[in-house]
């Protein structure tokens, strides 16, 4: 198993999943002690990463109910054997517990804690809807977003709404990660309140024990609506609906107002894909949408990311345009950025935060959607509205992905 490269591991334990229901265990446990492995750092990243990107987050993407056990008896395995003061069967029967849907009965509540799904997009799009109703059905209690500070500054000029931070690496290792939910339950320990996780990271999707199970609900996003076509941010209002008893509620953003680049409120445009390359065309793809928006006279934002390959694509993006003067790169807080496009007359961008922010606040919007695992998570993270076009490429019409986004632009 030595010689077996981490990610040959992840995609083995993942076929024989999907094909039989479990997994190797030989292929699993190297992978743990690898990710363990406190001796070489280099080693216990890179099986950290091919836990979670080949693993974890193909079993999520898939959105299939049989799936969920499937990760939840092979995570539970994985928590304990990282901290094994949670033993693998008391988690899994506690999970086969907390994930059925039951009615909130009443009772005094102070405080309302809302988990955060720890990436940017998936708090617009399923925890917001999570914080409007918490705000609708305890309108005297305190609505508490527990999230990486980069993702509650999307929230900051909401009065009702009080950010905890909490930090949760998605590069960090394995044991760091399983470790915030120490620090969770510390940030939660309140008898008089309630804690709502929308299929949350920090709990690793239900898995680690949190609070008293009678103050906690969670939504199991993967599994709930099955048969259902709708988006996630429908299906987040429905449960939230039958759980607390209220009208189903929409998804929103309130990032501190920014003041327009140069007085710019014509088009937002972001090529960022969180680190997933496979949401992207291409170099010539984005250049040729940018030249058409900019030809038309458009005045255009476009957001440098959050460094690092992204940040230099934008940069040498903007030089082969010539910098034009209607170009205007945003270099900032992701929050400034949702500001701008709040503000702007249309977003242009991939699968991605952007989208959700837009769709989240009216505005119209063309997303190129790109990359995804099966037309289940495609329906399920698209954005919805009368004012969203959504491109959808796949290998058999990749090669009209820029003509068909044009013409989308041109409709909106």
């Amino acid at each position: 198993m030595a010689s077996i490269p981490a990610a040959d591991l992840a995609q083995e334990i993942v076929d024989d999943c999907l094909n039989y229901g479990t997994w190797p265990s030989r292929a699993l446990d190297a992978l743990i002690e690898r990710a363990l492995d406190e001796d070489d750092e280099f080693v216990a990243r890179n099986a950290t990463r091919a836990l979670f990107s080949i693993v974890i987050e193909r079993f999520a993407d898939l959105f299939e109910p049989s799936l969920c056990e499937v990760y939840a008896r092979l995570f539970s395995h994985v928590i304990s054997r990282a901290l094994p003061e949670y033993p693998a069967e008391d988690l899994l029967i506690r999970y086969r517990r907390i994930r059925q849907t039951r009615k909130f009965v009443g009772g005094v509540v102070n405080r309302v804690f809302v988990l955060s799904r720890v990436t940017l997009g998936a708090d617009v799009a399923v925890t917001s809807v999570a914080l409007a109703a918490a705000k609708e059905r305890f309108p005297n209690a305190e609505i508490v977003l527990v999230a990486p500070k980069k993702n509650a500054e999307l929230y900051l000029a909401d009065p009702r709404v009080v950010p905890v931070s909490i930090a949760y690496g998605r590069s960090a290792l394995l044991r760091d990660r399983l470790l915030a939910a120490a620090e969770l339950q510390v940030a939660v320990d309140e008898l008089s309140s309630i804690v709502i996780d929308p299929d949350s990271r920090l709990t690793q999707l239900g898995l680690i024990p949190i609070c008293d199970d009678a103050r906690y609900y969670f939504f199991e996003s993967r599994s709930y609506g099955f048969e259902s076509s709708d988006n996630l941010t429908k299906l987040t209002a429905r449960w939230l609906s039958e759980t607390f008893d209220i009208p189903e509620h929409s998804a929103y953003v309130a990032p501190t107002p920014q003041p327009p680049v140069n007085g710019t409120r014509d088009v937002t445009v972001s090529w960022g894909v969180g680190d997933n390359p496979d949401k992207r065309i291409d170099d010539e793809f984005e250049f040729e949408v940018l030249s058409s928006l900019l030809s038309q006279g458009r005045t255009v934002l476009l957001d440098r990311g959050a460094g690092g390959e992204e940040a230099q694509r934008i940069d040498a993006l903007a030089a082969r345009l010539g910098h034009p003067p209607q170009l205007h790169i945003h270099d900032g807080s992701y929050a400034s950025f949702a500001s701008h496009i709040m503000q702007s007359k249309l977003y242009v961008g991939y699968d991605s935060a952007g989208q959700h922010v837009a769709a989240a606040a009216g505005i119209p919007l063309v997303s190129v959607f790109t990359g995804y695992a099966c037309q289940r998570m495609f329906e399920r993270w698209r954005p919805a509205g009368r004012s969203a076009r959504v491109v959808k490429v796949d290998e058999n019409n990749r090669s009209t992905a820029l003509i068909r986004t044009l013409a989308a632009i041109a409709e909106v």
